[in-house]
């Protein structure tokens, strides 16, 4: 088996509530339209060469029971009137043959717009740093995405969050995900089908004659 690097990524986000907090974490999965795979929860790397394709695109590619590979951000509450956040964010250098990163985030008592801002500025300090983007961790966000879009070195940041307010007497669950697919070359899937001939020939050759 080759090396499992993905060269799909898409972006998803989902909110459930339910009175049981396992259940309202899979009604969060529903809505992001994920609840089908067995996630595998990775970390930060947006590989090289990957592609960001839309949610819609995404959805098509993987199937029910399939091993799914997911950078995903959490968070849950019961109390009401609570606002909880999370959120994945994404910075991607300008070089497609070097990699990015993806990073995650959740908070209590903040907007959309401030745990996004936070979690796309993680993923592109992480990513100046490995570029040797010089920055002041004192200054503010603003300033430090001008700085780095004046470096040419790092061509996209983004993020995507999802927000909930609490409920009295139910779980609230907020998700934001990465979801990374491996979709096989035309020669990889070739050899695969040849290697399940290969194995039933084998196979039925061992089966005694009547």
């Amino acid at each position: 088996m080759k090396n499992l690097v993905p060269n799909k990524i898409f972006l998803t986000k989902g909110v459930g509530r339910h009175k049981e907090k396992l259940a309202s974490f899979e009604m969060a999965l529903r809505d992001a339209g994920i609840h089908a795979v067995n996630y595998v929860h990775v970390s930060s790397i947006f590989p090289p060469g990957c592609k960001l394709i839309s949610k819609e695109q995404g959805l098509k590619f993987i199937k029910p029971g399939e091993i799914t590979f997911i950078v995903m951000a959490k968070n849950q509450t019961d109390e009401s009137h609570r606002l909880i956040s999370s959120s994945v964010g994404l910075a991607l250098p300008a070089d497609s043959t070097t990699y990015g990163y993806l990073s995650e985030h959740h908070a209590s008592g903040i907007t959309d717009e401030e745990c996004g801002d936070y979690a796309e500025d993680i993923a592109a300090q992480m990513l100046a740093t490995t570029l040797g983007i010089p920055f002041e961790g004192a200054t503010s966000w603003d300033e430090r995405q001008e700085l780095w879009k004046l470096s040419d070195k790092i061509v996209r940041t983004s993020h995507i969050t999802q927000s909930a307010i609490g409920q009295r007497e139910v779980w609230t669950t907020v998700v934001a995900a990465a979801v990374l697919l491996i979709e096989l070359e035309e020669d990889d899937h070739n050899n695969g089908n040849k290697a399940a001939e290969h194995n039933k020939q084998h196979t039925d050759s061992e089966k005694p004659h009547k």
